[in-house]
């Protein structure tokens, strides 16, 4: 009675791995060979690494990844895709993060840029950092949509609170109207205060003209490019279609 007594003001506390561990020592007797230290040791350990891995869970979930299960460790390293895997690896375990730095992904359509910039944030996740995933299409309308609703500076502190941003599909086709100035709000909230990752089928050098307007464009491409590790992807087969080659064998 003692023993359900305990399980069950555990289970108030929502320490629900120390009770299953708990409930699990109680049936077991060779758990009675170890000390109170070593038992209580065990038990406190699964409610550690349980809330952990709920942490992680929530973390991929909420960065709302096009690819939730993208992975450094799975990144193909095809001789004609010429990555550099030592830098992969090193970014992998996110001190530019920590140091306020970007990363910009250039590829060619279907070359896997999205899945790298996915892999990047799913690591940052298991280092416990804040991620959002956007579309940038996606992003600049969620922001003319919030200036129209008077909630601009609101969605702006969202973006902005994030340690990692990913950008997908980044200046995949001119900017019109006001997107140029949206843009420069968000690189400029993000500038030395978070990481950002670009993905992109140009190089800086192609940017300036996709953003049009050529002050606002400097501003942009200031805060960006001399602050930036850098990823090629090269290849003459494209990811979609050595996965769907595969696909069919």
């Amino acid at each position: 009675m003692v023993n359900e007594t305990t399980i069950s003001k555990l289970h108030e506390m929502r320490l629900t791995a120390m009770a299953d561990s708990y409930r699990e020592q109680l049936k077991d007797n060779a758990f009675s060979e170890l000390s109170f230290e070593e038992r209580f040791g065990l038990v406190v350990d699964l409610e550690w690494s349980r809330r952990k891995s709920n942490k992680l869970t929530k973390l991929i979930k909420k960065a709302d990844f096009r690819f939730s299960n993208a992975c450094v460790e799975d990144i193909e390293y095809h001789a004609d895709r010429k990555l550099d895997k030592t830098l992969i690896t090193r970014l992998s375990t996110c001190n530019y993060i920590q140091e306020k730095h970007n990363i910009i992904v250039m590829g060619a359509s279907g070359n896997g840029k999205s899945y790298i910039g996915c892999a990047l944030g799913v690591a940052a996740c298991r280092n416990y950092f804040t991620v959002k995933y956007v579309r940038l299409p996606d992003l600049l309308d969620e922001l003319a949509i919030a200036r129209g609703e008077g909630i601009f500076k609101k969605v702006m502190k969202q973006y902005k609170s994030v340690s990692l941003l990913v950008l997908d599909e980044w200046l995949l086709v001119p900017l019109k109207g006001s997107e140029a100035r949206d843009l420069l709000e968000i690189i400029e909230a993000r500038h030395q205060n978070g990481s950002t990752i670009f993905c992109s089928q140009f190089a800086p050098g192609g940017w300036h003209e996709k953003i049009g307007e050529d002050t606002l464009a400097d501003a942009i491409l200031d805060r960006i490019v001399h602050d930036s590790y850098t990823i090629h992807i090269d290849g003459k087969v494209s990811m979609r279609e050595r996965r769907g080659l595969q696909d069919k064998n």
